[in-house]
């Protein structure tokens, strides 16, 4: 757990939760020690914000979740209390500022600004006026079919550099056709090797529904993108007609068009089993779990979340797996 000073003119000071010490990366430190001690004052702090919100859609959560242990020990405990989590993986993020921003060593700062590209795309529907909103509660009612469903992946695009974008103009189809290659994908997975569940793409600029049905319409005769049986192959929509904005001076260019997109796939199934795999090689060798116990954290606790894992995984399996009566659904898009 990190708090990080900011300016008192854009946040209040009684809002500003600073301490001496941090978590150093270490979950067990965050959630029995340093961060237990803190713990009621926060709570009280985002109790008192949450009330003075007239519509609160949810929580951003900034941890630093990097290492395979913190992730699995996260996910754990938090895959009950949680209704719809957005993954995004540096590795993939790394690869797309390489590949599209030409960006040979990126920083943190060139993946944290991709980042907020996507967290901006996924709220400006609550800041702007559009043809087709999405509330940020309509997530979960289209892109989680079971409850422990809930991890859709992330893409955005156009992600080109300004050189690029001076030779390329792209229509809403490209762009929306560029969401679904494996490579711009913000995890790292291919969705052509599992099936979408559901499909959200919210669109920002200059767009019109015309132009979305046509994309959407030419995406459904794809082959290599497949829906599970049991659920309709439609795409809820939104569209908002803000100009999409980015970091002045930051990597990627303004367009006059951009997309985000939200997909619940089964490819899922691969991030989990890499990152179960990563903690199953420093488990072996017990690496690094006396600084956890050492912070309050039982040994069991570890055994016990990566069962969680392996049964996460099975439940992207399962819901991939064709129904037994399956019959021919309608296709159609919801607006």
């Amino acid at each position: 757990m990190k708090f990080a000073l900011a300016p008192t003119t854009s946040l209040h000071p009684e809002q500003l939760i600073t301490g001496k010490e941090d978590a150093a990366s270490n979950y067990a430190r965050g959630h029995y020690t340093i961060g237990k001690e803190i713990i009621d004052l926060v709570l009280d702090r985002i109790r008192k914000l949450a009330d003075q919100c007239t519509g609160l859609q949810g929580f951003l959560v900034s941890t630093a979740v990097v290492e395979p242990y913190n992730s699995i020990l996260t996910t754990h405990p938090t895959l009950e209390h949680s209704d719809c989590a957005f993954m995004v993986d540096n590795e993939a993020i790394y690869g797309i500022c390489r590949r599209n921003l030409d960006i040979k060593c990126p920083t943190y700062t060139n993946l944290n600004r991709l980042i907020g590209q996507i967290v901006s795309s996924t709220t400006a529907s609550l800041r702007f006026d559009g043809a087709l909103n999405v509330d940020l509660t309509e997530f979960q009612t289209n892109l989680v079919p079971y409850p422990r469903i809930h991890f859709p992946l992330a893409t955005y695009a156009p992600v080109i550099s300004a050189e690029k974008a001076y030779r390329e103009q792209l229509t809403v189809t490209e762009i929306t056709n560029t969401c679904f290659e494996p490579a711009n994908q913000m995890v790292k997975c291919d969705p052509r090797h599992g099936k979408y569940m559901a499909c959200c793409l919210l669109y920002h600029g200059d767009v019109v529904p015309k132009d979305v049905s046509a994309a959407t319409a030419t995406i459904k005769t794809k082959r290599s993108i497949q829906s599970v049986d049991w659920c309709p192959t439609g795409f809820k929509v939104g569209i908002n007609y803000h100009s999409p904005t980015v970091v002045p001076g930051g990597d990627l260019v303004k367009a006059q068009q951009a997309v985000c997109m939200l997909s619940n796939s089964t490819a899922t199934a691969e991030a989990w089993a890499r990152l179960d795999h990563k903690s199953d090689l420093v488990c072996a060798k017990r690496a690094f779990v006396h600084w956890y116990v050492g912070e309050g954290t039982e040994e069991g606790e570890f055994s016990e979340a990566r069962e969680d894992m392996d049964a996460l995984e099975k439940d992207y399996e399962e819901v991939g797996v064709d129904s037994a009566e399956g019959e021919g659904e309608e296709e159609g898009e919801e607006y």
